[in-house]
C-alpha cells in the first residue's frame, strides 16, 4: 500500500492536547478529516488542517496520487523539546512552568477507489489584471483662511481676535450685562 507521510515539528501546543484532535480523524478519508478539522473549536484543529492539506498537496504533485482515493492512515504525536520558565510566588520564591512542544507524524494512505460521502469546495481567489488599476478618486481641496491674531509688534495695526463660545457672550459690548443692565 502507498503512503505519504508529513511531519510537523516543534508546534507550540502540549502533546496532550493535540493527540485528543489527532484521534479524531484517524481511519477517516482526506475529505471527512478535513471537514472534521474545519469544525472543530479546538486550537490544534487549525494546525492539523494545514499539516492534512500539505500531506494531500504533496501525494498529489509527487506521487500522482488521487485525492479522493487518500484516507488517515495513522496520527502520531510526539513529545517535542521544553522551553522552562518560571513564575514568581511569595516570599521570593519560583514555580517553574515547562512550556511542551509536539512532534506530529501524518501518515496518508491509499485506498481502492471509493466514492467519497461529500467533497469540499474551496472558492479561489480572484487575481486583479495588472493591466487595468482602478481611478483614485480626487478630493476637492480645503482652503482654510488664517484668522488673524492680535499683534503687539511695531509698525502693525493691532487687530482683535475672532472671540469664540462662552468669550463671545461674556465680553460683548452688546449684552445687556455690559451696558450696565441688571440682569
Amino acid at each position: 500500500m502507498e503512503q505519504q507521510i508529513a511531519k510537523l515539528n516543534y508546534l507550540k501546543m502540549a502533546p496532550r492536547k493535540v493527540r485528543s484532535v489527532g484521534d479524531l480523524i484517524k481511519g477517516l478519508s482526506v475529505n471527512e478529516a478535513e471537514a472534521q478539522l474545519l469544525i472543530q473549536p479546538r486550537r490544534s484543529a487549525s494546525a492539523l488542517l494545514k499539516l492534512l492539506r500539505s500531506a494531500v498537496a504533496n501525494a498529489k504533485n509527487n506521487k500522482k496520487i488521487d485525492p479522493d482515493r487518500l484516507f488517515v492512515l495513522n496520527v502520531r504525536v510526539d513529545k517535542g523539546p521544553m522551553i522552562k520558565r518560571s513564575l514568581p510566588r511569595a516570599r521570593g520564591s519560583a514555580s517553574p512552568i515547562h512550556k511542551v512542544m509536539s512532534n506530529v507524524i501524518m501518515i496518508l494512505g491509499v485506498r481502492e477507489a471509493t466514492k467519497p460521502r461529500f467533497k469540499i469546495i474551496v472558492p479561489k481567489k480572484i487575481k486583479q489584471i495588472s493591466g487595468q488599476k482602478t481611478q483614485k478618486k480626487e478630493k476637492p481641496k480645503k482652503e482654510f483662511a488664517k484668522e488673524k491674531s492680535s499683534s503687539i509688534k511695531p509698525g502693525k495695526e493691532n487687530v482683535e481676535m475672532k472671540k469664540s463660545g462662552l468669550l463671545k457672550k461674556v465680553f460683548n459690548p452688546n449684552t445687556r450685562a455690559n451696558r450696565g443692565e441688571k440682569v
